[in-house]
C-alpha cells in the first residue's frame, strides 16, 4: 500500500485507507464490519477513520473489535468530536470517551467533525490540551471551507493543524478551486471522504474511467479512487463492509495515471472555474 507523509508531519500514513460511516449501528452487524477491516488492514489499508457519532460509538468498537487480532500501534487512527460536545471540557470527554469504545490510550488523530456553535478557540484550545496529555497524537478539522480553516489554524498557539477531512469525489470537485490549494500552501493533509459519491451509473463519464482502467487491468473505481490521491497532499476513506469491495479499494494503490489519462479524467469530470460551496454529506 502506497504511504505518504500526513501534512507537515513526519508520520507516513497510507494514502488509502478505510472509513467507518454508517458502521456500528447494528451489533448483529459487527463481527462483519470487524472481519472487514481486519481484511483491509491485513491489505496494508491502516488508516482508519471513524467518529463518535458512527453508530453512535458502534463505529469505535467495531474497530476496536478488529484490532484485538491486529495491533493498536501498527495503525493510524483518527476519530472525531461532534461540535454540539465541542466545548472546552465536552471536547477532553468526547474524546475520553472514544477512547474507552476503542480500546485505547490514545489516538492519532483528533478532529472537530464539523463547525458549530461553540467558538472555534475555545474547542482548539481543548485540542491542543489533548495534544499536550498525549490523548491525540495531531489534531484537525472536518468539513472546514477556507474562512473556517483560516479561523481555527488562528486559534491555535501551540500545535498545527495536520488534516482538514471533507467530501471529495469525481462528481463534487469543488475544494480544488481555493480550498485544496490552501491546504496544500499550509501543508495541511486533505482527506476525502465519500469517494464514490455521484457515481455515474452510465455514460461518457463512466466510459472515460473505464477505458483508462482497461489498459492497466483495473476498474473504474479503482482509476477513480486513484485520481484522488494523485497529489501528496491527498488521501482517501472508502467505506467497505463487503469483502469483495475492500479488495477493490485496495488494489487502486497500485494505478498510475498518465498525464493523458489525468486529462481524460478532466474532461468527463470537470474541475470546478468557480467559487462554490463546500460540499458535505
Amino acid at each position: 500500500m502506497r504511504t505518504r507523509r500526513l501534512g507537515w508531519t513526519a508520520v507516513e500514513v497510507a494514502a488509502i485507507g478505510q472509513g467507518t460511516w454508517r458502521m456500528g449501528g447494528s451489533r448483529r452487524a459487527r463481527d462483519a464490519e470487524a472481519a472487514a477491516l481486519r481484511l483491509g488492514l491485513e491489505l496494508g489499508m491502516t488508516h482508519l477513520d471513524t467518529a463518535e457519532m458512527y453508530g453512535d460509538g458502534g463505529a469505535e468498537e467495531a474497530i476496536a473489535e478488529a484490532l484485538r487480532t491486529w495491533g493498536r500501534e501498527r495503525v493510524f487512527l483518527t476519530s472525531k468530536v461532534l461540535p454540539q460536545h465541542a466545548s472546552g471540557r465536552g471536547t477532553i470527554a468526547a474524546c475520553e470517551q472514544s477512547l474507552r469504545r476503542l480500546g485505547t490510550d490514545h489516538l492519532d488523530l483528533y478532529l472537530l467533525h464539523w463547525p458549530g456553535r461553540h467558538p472555534i478557540g475555545e474547542t482548539m484550545q481543548a485540542m491542543e490540551a489533548l495534544v499536550a496529555a498525549g490523548k491525540t497524537r495531531f489534531i484537525g478539522v472536518s468539513n472546514f471551507d477556507v474562512e473556517e480553516l483560516r479561523a481555527a489554524m488562528a486559534a491555535l498557539t501551540s500545535v498545527r493543524l495536520a488534516c482538514n477531512q471533507v467530501l471529495y469525489n469525481l462528481a463534487q470537485r469543488g475544494i480544488e478551486y481555493d480550498l485544496l490549494p490552501l491546504c496544500a500552501g499550509e501543508q495541511i493533509a486533505v482527506v476525502g471522504y465519500t469517494p464514490f459519491g455521484g457515481w455515474p451509473r452510465r455514460g461518457a463519464a463512466l466510459a472515460a474511467l473505464e477505458a483508462i482502467g482497461a489498459r492497466q487491468g483495473k476498474t473504474a473505481r479503482q482509476v477513480a479512487l486513484a485520481f484522488l490521491v494523485r497529489r501528496p497532499e491527498l488521501f482517501a476513506i472508502p467505506k467497505a463492509s463487503d469483502p469483495d469491495h475492500v479488495r477493490e479499494n485496495a488494489g487502486a494503490a497500485d494505478v498510475e495515471l498518465t498525464a493523458a489519462d489525468l486529462a481524460a479524467i478532466d474532461a468527463a469530470f470537470p474541475p470546478p472555474r468557480r467559487k462554490a460551496p463546500l460540499a458535505t454529506g
